[in-house]
């Protein structure tokens, strides 16, 4: 069995990290974790990401593609310490583009058999269940295990 674990950085997907590496151990199974590569849009002067492109209006800019790379290795390499620790060999590798669309879509093209995800990630909104692990859930052709 091969296992696609998509992880942001959050504690949710820190949780679903861990979910994986106990079924992967358990099941004798091998275990990808992905990264969704996607430049933060901030606001000029502030450090902060802006909620929409109208409030902030030329004040806004999107992050330079180096930078949110970096950002994705360093979660990655965390996440590869981590298997590393309970002695898992892990392959990591960086996706570009939409979360649910690349996780989704390298699923099918790698033949991932199922994908592990946290319930939400590093959004601030109030959700039971956050826009990655729906639309995960709606879209992926394999099961999808939302980790809580």
């Amino acid at each position: 069995m091969q296992y696609l674990v998509a992880v942001d950085g959050s504690e949710p997907s820190t949780e679903a990290l861990e979910h994986a590496l106990e079924v992967a151990a358990q099941m004798d199974a091998s275990l990808t974790v992905g990264y969704a590569v996607e430049p933060r849009v901030l606001v000029e002067d502030s450090g902060e990401e802006a909620p929409t492109h109208a409030q902030v209006g030329d004040r806004i800019y999107t992050e330079n593609i180096e930078v949110a790379e970096e950002r994705g290795q360093d979660v990655l390499d965390d996440a590869r310490d981590r298997a590393s620790d309970v002695g898992i060999d892990i392959e990591t590798t960086l996706l570009y583009g939409d979360p649910v669309e690349s996780i989704v879509e390298y699923a099918e093209q790698s033949e991932i058999d199922g994908v592990i995800v946290g319930h939400r990630g590093l959004s601030e909104r109030v959700e039971m269940v956050g826009s990655v692990a729906k639309g995960l859930v709606e879209k992926a052709t394999v099961p999808v295990t939302v980790v809580k």
